[in-house]
């Protein structure tokens, strides 16, 4: 839809021409002339971040790791792992790990563990959010959510290690990235 133009009326015309006649044209001050050798060849361009110096012998940094590897075997009845994956199962238990320093977390989660494998839980939750999502504004990426990070690896450690069957990322009805599926063993 285009507006249609129109014309000024007489009395809009002469309320513009007077408002015309009272103003003054800006006058710029002319840019001092650089000299050749002075004047910017290029634009500057913006820093690339460039790897660590790197030589054979030495132990590169660890890499950051994932809360589940895709290549991790499935472990569990493939038709539970399914429906857990699409959020069929509902957990027996959770703990939300919100605001625990790591220390706190650490022994939170592994009493909480035992416990539901003493009661003959399968399936839990275990909550550990996404963690901060500020820029520290370095040129490499840090690390953002220590307990995300941190969990998995307690997960594989003992006295976890014997009692957990699978863990994977949870669907987004009982909180997406931000959370885990653990699934216990069977008690004997």
């Amino acid at each position: 839809m285009s507006r249609k133009s129109r014309r000024l009326s007489p009395e809009e015309e002469r309320l513009w021409k007077q408002v015309a006649e009272t103003t003054t044209p800006i006058k710029r001050a002319a840019l001092p002339k650089l000299p050749f050798s002075q004047a910017p060849k290029t634009k500057p361009k913006r820093p690339i971040y460039a790897p660590p110096k790197f030589s054979v012998g030495e132990k590169a940094a660890a890499a950051e790791t994932r809360i589940s590897a895709p290549d991790q075997p499935v472990r569990m009845d493939h038709k539970a792992f399914t429906r857990l994956k699409r959020g069929k199962s509902n957990p027996e238990a959770r703990i939300d790990l919100h605001g625990m320093t790591a220390a706190t977390a650490h022994t939170a989660l592994t009493a909480f563990l035992l416990r539901a494998y003493a009661d003959n839980k399968r399936l839990v939750l275990v909550i550990t959010g996404k963690g901060r999502q500020s820029d520290s504004g370095d040129f490499a990426p840090r690390p953002i959510g220590v307990l995300r990070q941190q969990v998995p690896h307690w997960l594989g450690q003992p006295p976890l290690r014997q009692i957990v069957l699978q863990t994977t990322p949870a669907h987004q009805r009982h909180g997406g990235s931000g959370a885990l599926y653990v699934y216990l063993t069977r008690r004997r």
